[in-house]
Parts: structure tokens; sequence; C-alpha cells
């Protein structure tokens, strides 16, 4: 039997691959724990965090563990080349009580990792706080620069606002699938 190897992405003869996709899930409650709004924002993976999902299967990288949610201020504009070190596109929301990023603590199910049951809480310090998004990375400091950005996300509803002692209830999803072709 002859193995031929397959010499691009685009190669015609390829014909399944794979996606792989998140969704961020926000609530936002008052300080009397009344629902003030809630959005979904559908994630963009970056390069660096599709480079590091293939180094993990296919070379001898170290698997992250845990992850961290952070947010982002208004009118983010992800982008495929986003690291945190230089993301020109959003700025990391920070006016929030706790110091540092919240920990995504994570199940699997089948195909599906997420934090559903264990939401990163974020208790907002400023009044009239306008919040875009959120991110995924794996560095949990606030602020920080470094670590692995694997995706970031603008809400799907536009920018929200919350206030001082609102609390935010961030879940993430992350999905891999057959890409059905």
């Amino acid at each position: 039997m002859e193995l031929k190897a397959i010499r691009s992405p685009k190669d015609p003869r390829v014909k399944s691959g794979a996606r792989f996709g998140g969704i961020f899930r926000i609530k936002c409650y008052d300080k009397h724990g009344n629902l003030k709004w809630e959005d979904t924002a559908k994630n963009l993976v970056t390069t660096v965090g599709l480079q590091h999902i293939l180094d993990i299967l296919f070379t001898s990288d170290t698997q992250v563990d845990p992850w961290y949610i952070g947010l982002t201020s208004a009118t983010p504009s992800p982008a495929a080349g986003d690291t945190m070190a230089s993301h020109a596109g959003w700025t990391e929301f920070t006016n929030y009580d706790e110091t540092v990023r919240q920990t995504f603590v994570d199940a699997r199910t089948g195909q599906q990792v997420d934090n559903d049951g264990n939401e990163a809480a974020f208790t907002i310090s400023t009044d009239s706080s306008s919040i875009g998004g959120a991110f995924l990375v794996s560095d949990s400091t606030k602020s920080g620069s470094t670590g692995t950005l694997l995706c970031c996300a603008a809400f799907t509803g536009g920018n929200k606002s919350a206030d001082d002692n609102d609390t935010l209830e961030v879940e993430y999803q992350f999905t891999a699938a057959d890409d059905g072709v």
C-alpha cells in the first residue's frame, strides 16, 4: 500500500477536518441578586491558541491547568493574531474586587469542556463600568501580558454596563467537532 502525503490543508483530497470553538455566557446580577442582563459571546480561537492545541497533541508541550477567565473593556475587536502581549483591538477590564483573573474550573463531557455549575464570578468595583466581552488565558495575573491567550470574544449584544457590587457570572463552553464535510 502506498501512502501519499497531503501537501496542504487546501488540498482537494482532504475530505474532512475538525472545528474548535467556544462560547461565553455572561450573567450580571445586582447587589440584591436580581438578574440585570445576560449575553453570549462566540469566541475567536487565536493563532497561538490553535498552536498550543496542536503542540499538546503532537509534541511534548505541557498541558495548561488551570486556565483563567478575564474580561474585556468596551467594544473589543478580537483578531486571530492576538496574544496577551499584543492585542490592539481590545483592553482588559480590571475594575473588579478580585485580585486575579478568575479560575476556569472545567469539566469534560464528550467533545465539550465547560465550567457550567462552577462559573467564574467577578464583583464589579466601579459604577457605570462598560464591559465588552471575555477571554481565556493561561496566566492569572490581572492586567498581565504573559501566558497563552486561547480565545477572546465580544458580546453579541454590544457593550454592557455594570455597577459597583454587581456580580458577573461567566460560563465558558469549548467544543471540538468534525466539520461535517
